[in-house]
């Protein structure tokens, strides 16, 4: 099978110890126990006194900050490794429980001082104060907020009971996970393993076998009523919480924190749903009509086409193409990539214990040390060319904003943190294409690129109205699987079609129950915004040349300083306008399938109309 041939990154595990030695490690007990002191000495220090001591606090919260992430990365990624080892599980929770516990207790006051600091006495504290006018960004976001902060004592034990609310059950499921295994062709797979087989295996039968697999294993193993009792109590906190401080709506505040409208992301949701579907659904007729199929399985969505290559990708051939592309645009980038792989910050195969999916954990280390970890699952399909490509780009942007804005301002919000690793995607996308040597190799990587750009805009898209609507049922009660099945397959056939038209949907009702981003509500449609938010960025680099790379640098050393519209304003675009994100689809999946429908006619494949 192919998920048990050899890539050559079995032996590429990232090395922790220069973090601590273990979870027993001395030094780590030693660091929360200092970091708990500079919370108590924090509180005692300028509680009362943010207005004479802004800039103070500020840097010893920066201090404190770095400390403390540096604990949490360490445990996190060794938990992320080793899920079922309850070792690191106990030892994790007790630091997380705490530093909430110090935070509840000490750090409370902090916002609570910001937002009553008078209008006229904070222009004077941003005039005078150097670190506090640096941090500008971040106080002017707590301060426009402040209607929807609760008392300090509400807010003292919403801290308090932090380690035990979403990210916990996210964590739980994630564990859970790790553990599910799926008999199949005579082998016992994993999530990631079995996942493959849907979306890389030649042939259909098989693909549509492992989906059936898949599913009724999800069921078998109780795995979605596990997910559905889960969500319900998170949707249920979220709901009160959201009612008590007056949001608008179930999306408000992970648009604030996002630092984006509810218009706005309400733009988003539309031009998805009236255009990016349309030419989701444009994409599948074509792969049907390569595929020889009136209608395709699910298994069938991620297909590659009958002439691609399969061949596992090797390890050192994938890393090549991508600090090759990377190169190809910026070497100060592909240097940072560089220094991701040759410092062993990557863990790349699967293992066993090991969760699933790939993502980034950048961090500022104490002493001001900018680091990027990788996190994959490499199997060596094309499309993990493109993984590695964009947990890269994660990497570099956490790296430049580290060191330009802080450990307090460097994390971007989630809508845009995506910018980075969709721009290295894309690099490496026209690298590779550049490259193509025949028209099939072309349309190859043409509709492996319009099969990603669907996964991350409609479908994630077709997940956040997914969110919209369970969250909207859970205010008049719990959902019952039954229900979360049903408002699955409805948002499906909206953005998919109905039964028949281009898909059938067997085995399709419960794959909700595997998206653990739910758990962290809202999340979802973070991914759609950062991919139309960067094409539209991507399309415009002719119009600046040369002061494109520079530009586009500056952006990602930005980190989380500066909102969306500004970040986009020295390029003249403007998110706000709902054609933004037409011009994002207009110069991406519309223009790749303009030309593999060309490519297509050209070796007389013919498409059904839409309706046909």
């Amino acid at each position: 099978m192919a998920v048990n041939k050899t890539t050559g990154a079995e032996s590429v595990r990232w090395d922790l110890d220069d973090l601590y030695s273990g979870i027993d490690d001395p030094a780590l007990e030693s660091d929360l126990e200092r970091a708990l002191e500079m919370a108590r000495v924090f509180h005692e220090q300028f509680a009362g006194r943010l207005s004479d001591r802004m800039g103070d606090a500020l840097d010893a919260q920066a201090e404190m900050d770095c400390l403390v992430d540096k604990l949490m990365v360490y445990l996190f990624l060794r938990r992320s490794t080793e899920a079922g080892n309850e070792q690191i599980q106990q030892r994790l929770g007790q630091v997380q429980e705490a530093w909430s516990e110090a935070a509840a207790n000490y750090l409370t006051f902090f916002e609570h001082e910001v937002v009553a600091i008078s209008d006229t006495d904070y222009a004077g504290i941003i005039e005078t104060d150097e670190v506090a006018r640096r941090h500008q960004s971040l106080l002017d976001h707590i301060r426009a907020n402040r209607t929807y902060l609760l008392d300090e004592p509400v807010e003292r034990a919403l801290t308090l009971r932090a380690p035990f609310g979403s990210g916990e059950w996210s964590d739980y499921i994630d564990e859970l996970e790790a553990e599910l295994r799926f008999d199949f062709d005579g082998e016992s797979l994993t999530l990631p393993e079995i996942l493959h087989v849907t979306a890389n295996d030649r042939d259909p039968g098989r693909r549509a076998q492992a989906m059936a697999t898949f599913s009724e294993g999800l069921t078998s193993q109780r795995f979605e009523k596990v997910m559905a009792r889960t969500l319900n109590v998170v949707m249920g906190a979220k709901a009160v919480e959201d009612r008590e401080r007056g949001y608008a709506n179930p999306m408000s505040f992970r648009n604030i924190s996002n630092r984006i409208d509810d218009a706005t992301v309400e733009a988003l949701h539309e031009a998805v749903g009236d255009v990016g579907a349309v030419q989701g659904q444009r994409y599948y007729r074509l792969l049907a009509a390569h595929l020889g199929q009136d209608t395709l399985k699910w298994s069938d969505r991620n297909a590659s086409l009958p002439f691609s290559n399969d061949a596992v990708i090797q390890w050192d051939d994938c890393v090549g193409t991508v600090l090759s592309a990377y190169d190809s645009f910026s070497p100060t980038l592909r240097g940072l990539v560089s220094e991701m792989l040759e410092r062993k910050w990557v863990d790349a195969p699967p293992a066993e214990g090991k969760t699933g999916g790939a993502f980034n954990y950048s961090v500022l280390l104490p002493g001001g040390e900018a680091r990027a970890y990788n996190f994959l699952n490499y199997l060596g399909s094309p499309r993990d060319i493109m993984t590695v490509a964009h947990e890269a780009g994660h990497g570099v942007h956490g790296m430049l904003a580290a060191e330009a804005q802080g450990v307090l301002m460097f994390r971007a919000p989630m809508a845009y943190a995506e910018t980075a690793s969709i721009f290295g995607e894309m690099t490496t996308f026209e690298y590779l294409l550049e490259r193509a040597d025949s028209d099939e190799a072309r349309l190859a990587l043409l509709m492996e690129k319009s099969a990603d750009h669907v996964n991350t805009v409609v479908r994630q898209i077709s997940f956040s109205n997914f969110e919209r609507e369970v969250h909207e049922r859970r205010r008049r009660g719990k959902l019952t699987v039954k229900e979360f099945n049903e408002v699955w397959l409805g948002v499906t056939h909206a953005f998919y079609g109905k039964p028949g038209e281009l898909f059938t949907y067997g085995h399709v009702d419960n794959l909700w129950c595997y998206v653990s981003h739910f758990l962290r509500p809202f999340y979802v449609y973070a991914y759609a915004f950062g991919e139309l938010f960067t094409q539209s960025l991507f399309a415009c680099r002719e119009q600046f040349g040369d002061r494109f790379e520079a530009m586009y640098l500056d952006l990602l050393r930005a980190g989380g300083s500066r909102n969306a519209v500004e970040l986009m304003a020295p390029f003249e675009l403007d998110p706000r306008d709902p054609s933004f994100w037409r011009l994002g689809i207009d110069a991406s999946i519309s223009k790749w399938l303009d030309e593999a429908e060309a490519i297509s006619a050209s070796m007389g494949v013919k498409v059904a109309a839409a309706g046909e």
